[in-house]
């Protein structure tokens, strides 16, 4: 298993001022961390992987998509810009040196239809990823494809539509994730639920109900980590988490209150939570 740590726990863009955290993040056990990519700079990305490289940290990269460029947009235009931002995002990843890229880059983030999705905008959907992929494969990065629960998107909602959509685009570099966090509000059986997604993920977003500390909330645990098990998963687990530090991303994820005691305490308690479920059930 690799265990890593989402960095928009703290930032939104990667910035001097991340070099003392990637540091400390090193320092309590991590294998890797995983990057915000919403600044589509390759030289930014470039330097931030040779440091990195240089404290022994391997990189997962996340995304998401906007209004500007939806893939399934009904609008052409719109949809060759968000095949042209997924280019340009896997540019950045190879940048980096990061080998997946995660997040909902299916659709725009909390964009809304007043309905559910749709024949034509899932066949959009998957000739979008499907150029992107292709993009990808030559780069050597892989997308890990999340669905989100209902009140941030309407296109993917679980793991029977993400799988289905994964298998429509049929590219070796499009395959999914899976993230607690949203299994806990729209899956009706977890074990179920992990057993069709194993096979097709690449990353898991180990994430409490609430965006706190995994494991003092309410999430099922016990099922989810005994079905990560039982289906022979054995890749990154990232810890995601979401709190006051920035406006933005509080506004945009809906943290409202303080959540945890700090930063570093909610990133060594949640790697100790990790290995903890992960040795009594993978073994050391």
């Amino acid at each position: 298993m690799r265990y890593g740590l989402n960095l928009l726990l703290w930032t939104d863009r990667m910035h001097e001022g991340m070099e003392p955290i990637v540091e400390r993040v090193k320092e309590m056990g991590y294998d890797g961390v995983e990057m915000p990519m919403f600044e589509l700079n390759e030289s930014l990305y470039a330097d931030w992987g040779k440091r990195l490289d240089d404290l022994g940290l391997a990189r997962t990269a996340v995304s998401i998509r906007g209004t500007g460029d939806n893939p399934i947009s009904p609008s052409a235009s719109i949809r060759n810009a968000a095949v042209d931002a997924l280019k340009r995002t896997i540019d950045c990843c190879q940048a980096a040196g990061a080998k997946v890229l995660a997040g909902p880059n299916h659709s725009a983030i909390g964009e809304f239809s007043g309905s559910g999705p749709t024949e034509d905008e899932f066949k959009w959907g998957v000739d979008s990823l499907r150029q992107a992929a292709e993009h990808a494969g030559q780069a050597g990065v892989t997308f890990a494809v999340e669905y989100l629960n209902r009140f941030e998107n309407y296109f993917l909602t679980s793991v029977e539509q993400t799988v289905r959509f994964v298998q429509a685009v049929d590219h070796p570099a499009c395959q999914m994730m899976y993230d607690t966090f949203h299994a806990n509000i729209e899956e009706k059986d977890l074990a179920a639920a992990i057993a069709t997604a194993v096979p097709h993920t690449v990353l898991v977003h180990i994430s409490e109900n609430d965006r706190s500390i995994p494991g003092t909330g309410h999430v099922d645990w016990k099922t989810s980590f005994d079905a990560l098990h039982a289906a022979g998963y054995d890749g990154w687990m990232v810890v995601e988490a979401f709190g006051l530090a920035l406006p933005g991303i509080a506004a945009a994820t809906k943290i409202w209150r303080k959540m945890f005691p700090d930063e570093d305490t909610l990133a060594r308690d949640g790697l100790a939570f990790m290995k903890q479920n992960v040795s009594q059930r993978w073994g050391s």
